[in-house]
């Protein structure tokens, strides 16, 4: 099957890669645009971990209002002020914001949880597993599996991501990375909604 220019240009905007790079997949996959651009989503990705290392100092702080009654602030940072300007990821930053308003998660990521909070959550699913009289051997293993799910929908980065369900946020953000090719860290946000107390 013979590959057009305009599936070669889509899959480069779609992915950020170059015009060979994005030929040569369309043309492994037979034509097949949407096998394409799963690969090249892959290795886009694999792309985008390594990038994770390098340092990122620019970006922009976005904001959000909903209706007066939810606001967000959020940092979200790259490595260059060329990308921190560029439509893209500023797209990628508002996108952010309207998440934190509608999905008000507690932590940028896992790692930002207190010791103390994750501590005092263990206990509390260890004490329930225990009363619910599970196997000893396997409350370790139950706790640590409600304790993914918990902080999953309390963690920015590993909440499912509002315009797709299907990816978290997390993946969302390293997707960006591979299309504009800086290392993207959401530093910080906060979210206030009126008549709430902190």
């Amino acid at each position: 099957m013979a590959v057009t220019i305009e599936e070669i240009k889509r899959l480069r905007e779609l992915t950020g890669v170059g015009m060979t790079d994005a030929k040569k997949a369309l043309e492994a996959s037979g034509g097949d645009f949407d096998s394409a651009l799963s690969e090249m989503r892959k290795k886009g990705l694999t792309k985008a971990e390594k990038r994770g290392e390098r340092e990122a100092r620019a970006g922009i702080i976005g904001t959000y209002n909903h209706d007066g009654r939810i606001g967000v602030l959020v940092e979200v940072n790259c490595e260059t002020e060329f990308v921190a300007r560029n439509e893209i990821f500023t797209s990628l930053v508002k996108d952010i914001t309207m998440h934190i308003a509608a999905s008000n998660p507690e932590f940028v990521s896992f790692e930002d949880v207190p010791e103390d909070v994750l501590k005092q959550v263990r206990a509390e699913f260890k004490e329930k597993t225990v009363a619910e009289g599970k196997p000893e051997a396997m409350v370790e293993k139950i706790v640590d599996g409600q304790i993914k799910k918990y902080f999953s929908e309390k963690c920015l980065l590993d909440q499912s991501f509002i315009k797709n369900p299907d990816q978290t946020v997390g993946d969302y953000v390293k997707e960006h990375n591979a299309r504009l090719g800086e290392n993207i860290v959401v530093r910080r946000f906060n979210r206030m909604a009126l008549g709430e107390v902190q």
